[in-house]
């Protein structure tokens, strides 16, 4: 009982922690929009994730 009631609370939407994560986003891209924050390329966010998985392919 105890382990499906954690697992279950896990399902279930915080309204705090999205509202938390609404404000971060919205602050990133304000400072974005500024030019206070630069942004990172498709390319090079996923590059290791490219590398990594295009390594594990070849094995």
């Amino acid at each position: 009982m105890i382990v499906e009631g954690l697992l279950k609370s896990l399902d279930e939407p915080d309204r705090k922690i999205d509202e938390i994560w609404a404000e971060e986003a919205e602050k990133r891209l304000k400072a974005y929009r500024d030019g206070k924050l630069k942004g990172i390329p498709l390319e090079e966010v996923f590059k290791d994730e490219y590398t990594i998985s295009h390594h594990h392919r070849k094995i």
